[in-house]
């Protein structure tokens, strides 16, 4: 979701559920050319918008990924069984000719996915021409279309990757804390596979065990994996002590 979008969606949720008539009145980082600076004011509030990926170079990995199959699975809507194509998370790399392995995929598609026997799930197959190994899912008890994913690697990165985005995040605010401000952090979330609102919020949990740094009040969670419309939640009861938490909504 568009970073204005988000912000304007999140302070209306604000203001239906804690606090009335509630308005941004201006976009610091956008008025303030000269440093970095906050994303939102909205009344007594000072917003910091941001989000992180999953898993180390997630959004690069994707955007490769999705280079790489183009528009292969529209291409192949029409095939008469279920085949799933599945790649390492870090099967593509910048020395790949991308649009070869696209074509290579395409050809073996057509060619020898029509003769491949219903095996087990992610059977291992390699294909001349494409540098990796392609793990193959095909059945006649899914609907019938080509379908491409990633595995999931495991990661034990994600915590620290939170604090240092975190801390950097924090020093922006720190200074409306300072003035008197409520500062939020809005932490956003568009990956339906890989993260849930359990995966961040043990994650902030570790990287501060003994509450919020210094600048941030509250840490909300936005989720806008599914659909248009964003879902709120407020992480900060369960990362502060119940005496240090004074304000009010959750969800």
């Amino acid at each position: 979701m568009e970073n204005r979008e988000l912000l304007n969606a999140f302070v209306a949720f604000l203001s239906k559920h804690s606090y009335s008539n509630l308005q941004i009145d201006c976009y610091p980082d956008e008025m303030n050319r000269t440093t970095a600076d906050i994303d939102a004011i909205a009344g007594h509030i000072a917003i910091e918008h941001t989000s992180i990926d999953t898993i180390p170079n997630q959004r690069l990995n994707s955007d490769r990924f999705l280079k790489v199959i183009g528009n292969l699975e529209q291409e192949f809507a029409d095939l008469p069984f279920y085949l799933g194509i599945t790649f390492e998370e870090s099967a593509i790399t910048t020395r790949q000719d991308w649009l070869a392995i696209r074509e290579r995929l395409k050809n073996w598609i057509n060619k020898d996915s029509p003769g491949l026997s219903v095996d087990k799930p992610y059977a291992p197959y390699s294909v001349p021409g494409i540098p990796f190994t392609i793990y193959v899912t095909k059945n006649t008890d899914q609907s019938n279309r080509l379908s491409f994913s990633r595995f999931a690697p495991g990661d034990n990165t994600l915590s620290d990757r939170v604090k240092d985005l975190f801390d950097r995040k924090a020093a922006k605010l720190n200074k409306y804390q300072r003035d008197g401000k409520l500062t939020l952090l809005l932490v956003e979330n568009s990956d339906i596979a890989l993260m849930n609102d359990n995966k961040l919020l043990n994650a902030i949990q570790q990287a501060y065990p003994d509450g919020l740094p210094d600048g941030i009040d509250e840490i909300w969670y936005a989720d806008t994996s599914i659909g248009d419309e964003s879902r709120f939640v407020n992480f900060t009861p369960d990362l502060l002590p119940n005496d240090k938490f004074t304000t009010t909504p959750t969800h």
